[in-house]
């Protein structure tokens, strides 16, 4: 990464990926395209057919930023989203085996993993990475489900990503992070309750590709620490991550829609899309907001924050389900 850019950049970059973002998503949803339209079902939280492509303007905006102001990527990242992008816009479609979409997610994943890392850190770790990549890109498509969640934790999470790289010196990285959060908030004006659009798989599969291996490369550039990214990101991984443990140890078909996330509770609870997204936006900023300052301290400082968020998670969980014990007994 280059540490020489301009810091008018940093402002100019952002601003532009906002603005191509936001009238590209305003022009698909005017489109009104029928063959992207998500329709309502028993497992949905909306009741109104809505256009699920808006992750495709949201990273039109970042690509063309990224080209306008040559940000320096590795060749990998560059090659995954394009994969990614082609092979989400087509499952938007038409729907791609779940066969499918795994291959070339683990494809893009292991090519990233084995480019990168092979030399210094080993095929272990290479193997580890890939699956992380992988399950990072599709929690965050499984929290794509309520109007304004994934839009904002974007916003905040590659927000605290840029800011992050900003205060380690490392200029040309925050641009590439702080674009993704500006084109994020472009979409979420159109995607706040009541939604207008989607993000749809084209949008959210590449942005936990980029949420896993931005965090990665910000890990070893020596920006932060491995806790960062995972502190950021906590509330999307423990949700998806907890939800499809208790799914397999009932034997559930894990790759089916459902409602069990602990975000579609509380909106099913009478919370309602709004406060669900703004409780969230809380807890992201809090937690996001102490990984920057944990990740200023040394390594035994990082990894007890870590077991106290842990802890808070895990308490948090077990009221969430008991409540729902509780209501349903009496139910």
């Amino acid at each position: 990464m280059v540490l020489d850019f301009p810091l008018s950049t940093i402002v100019a970059a952002p601003l532009l990926s906002f603005a191509i973002s936001f009238f590209s998503i305003l022009w698909l949803i005017k489109r009104k395209a029928d063959w992207v339209l998500d329709l309502p079902n028993s497992r949905s939280l909306h009741s109104v057919p809505v256009p699920r492509i808006g992750g495709l303007g949201l990273l039109f905006g970042v690509i063309i930023t990224w080209s306008f102001f040559s940000v320096i990527m590795p060749t990998p990242v560059w090659i995954g989203i394009g994969l990614l992008l082609s092979i989400s816009l087509i499952d938007d479609i038409w729907h791609v085996p779940i066969w499918c979409r795994l291959l070339v997610q683990g494809m893009v994943a292991a090519g990233f993993s084995t480019a990168l890392l092979l030399n210094i850190y080993g095929w272990m770790t290479v193997v580890c990475i890939t699956v992380a990549i992988v399950w990072m890109s599709n929690l965050y498509n499984f929290m794509d489900g309520s109007d304004g969640l994934a839009g904002g934790m974007t916003v905040i999470g590659f927000g605290y990503y840029g800011l992050f790289a900003y205060l380690a010196g490392d200029y040309d990285f925050a641009v590439i992070n702080f674009s993704i959060a500006a084109a994020a908030m472009a979409f979420l004006f159109h995607n706040f309750y009541p939604a207008r659009i989607f993000l749809g798989d084209v949008g959210a599969i590449p942005l936990g590709f980029l949420a896993a291996v931005l965090g990665i490369l910000g890990w070893v550039n020596n920006l932060w620490s491995i806790w960062l990214p995972l502190l950021v990101f906590s509330p999307f991984i423990v949700d998806s991550t907890v939800t499809l443990i208790k799914r397999l140890l009932r034997g559930e078909k894990i790759w089916q829609a459902h409602r069990e996330h602990y975000y579609q509770r509380m909106v099913q609870s009478g919370l309602g899309h709004r406060n669900t997204a703004l409780m969230s936006y809380g807890l992201m900023f809090v937690v996001g907001g102490s990984a920057v300052w944990a990740g200023q301290q040394d390594e035994r400082v990082q990894y007890w924050f870590a077991m106290m968020w842990g802890s808070v998670y895990l308490i948090l969980m077990f009221i969430s389900d008991w409540n729902q014990k509780y209501y349903s007994d009496r139910g």
